[in-house]
């Protein structure tokens, strides 16, 4: 899936530029406030393209590079177009302990894409991921940024049809 963003709809209307400035306010320097600044890019736009992180660099003053490698670094930064619904699915030792490792492949199989793809209709992208902190709620699953704990094959089931549903009723 490529980038469907037109360069000229890169900018964050008056509303979010006041909302950065609050933002940048709370830190010594404005490169402080880069995290904050990138997840309401990525909430506005779905993903850091190189033009969005080119207009943030610009914002705060930055090099690109420095804008880059922060994206880079956190895993929470998506840079290419993700799903509107983005599974992740925690395999680390409790989650796999209680079968996190096999809902990953099911949801894998189910939705035909691996690790850190997208279907064909942009519906779901699926990522595995490292502790999620839920240990004792092992296996858990996060579809963007609501968690879900003991989750089950027949829960997964559900939730899937849920999220098509919302989709198809819009």
């Amino acid at each position: 899936m490529e980038s469907t963003l037109n360069t000229t709809e890169i900018k964050f209307n008056e509303e979010e530029l006041k909302q950065i400035e609050k933002i940048k306010a709370k830190y010594p320097t404005e490169k402080s406030a880069i995290m904050d600044v990138m997840w309401m890019a990525q909430k506005k736009w779905g993903w850091l393209s190189k033009e969005v992180m080119q207009y943030i660099a610009d914002l705060l003053n930055l090099p690109y590079s420095h804008v880059y490698g922060v994206a880079s670094f956190y895993t929470m930064y998506f840079k290419k177009p993700m799903g509107k619904y983005h599974i992740q699915v925690c395999t680390n030792v409790s989650c796999m302990l209680n079968e996190g490792d096999m809902i990953f492949e099911y949801i894998s199989n189910k939705l035909g894409i691996g690790h850190n793809q997208a279907t064909q209709d942009g519906l779901f992208s699926l990522e595995e991921v490292e502790c999620m902190g839920a240990c004792g709620g092992a296996p858990m699953i996060a579809v963007n940024e609501d968690f879900y704990e003991n989750i089950t094959i027949q829960k997964i089931d559900e939730l899937i049809e849920q999220f098509r549903n919302q989709t198809k009723n819009k």
